[in-house]
């Protein structure tokens, strides 16, 4: 069973997440943007899903973070999907080198079919937004 990180601050949508993707992956919830980068230590996920409005530190910053670490070799190459707040949200999904994103509210067929996607893509695959 994959793991998935899922960094957000709304319980409403680590609730939606949490329906679409129980039974066929396991997934380890954090509130802090500033804590992704030791939970990735810490679990190991196979996929990691940012929300963009994290209070504290938000998913662009985040998954800027997790890219660095990636680049020097402090952390393993993983995909990153984005939750972004409208479609004008995907240039800093681009930017923050997100491998894919959704928009919110979040679909639960989508974000399953999303999540499974980005599982079975090949690594450093050009980033884009889920249809």
């Amino acid at each position: 069973m994959p793991d998935v990180l899922l960094a957000t601050d709304a319980d409403w949508l680590a609730d939606q997440c949490g329906a679409a993707l129980s039974g066929r992956h396991s997934i380890h919830r954090i509130r802090r943007g500033a804590d992704v980068i030791g939970a990735v230590a810490e679990t190991d996920p196979d996929l990691v899903i940012l929300d963009l409005q994290i209070g504290n530190m938000g998913g662009m910053a985040a998954c800027l973070a997790v890219r660095q670490e990636e680049g020097m070799g402090r952390l393993a190459p993983r995909p990153v999907m984005m939750l972004l707040d409208r479609d004008a949200d995907e240039f800093l999904a681009r930017h923050s080198r997100a491998d894919c994103w959704l928009v919110k509210p979040v679909d639960p067929v989508r974000l399953l079919s999303a999540v499974d996607a980005a599982l079975s893509a090949d690594p450093d695959p050009a980033p884009a937004p889920v249809p």
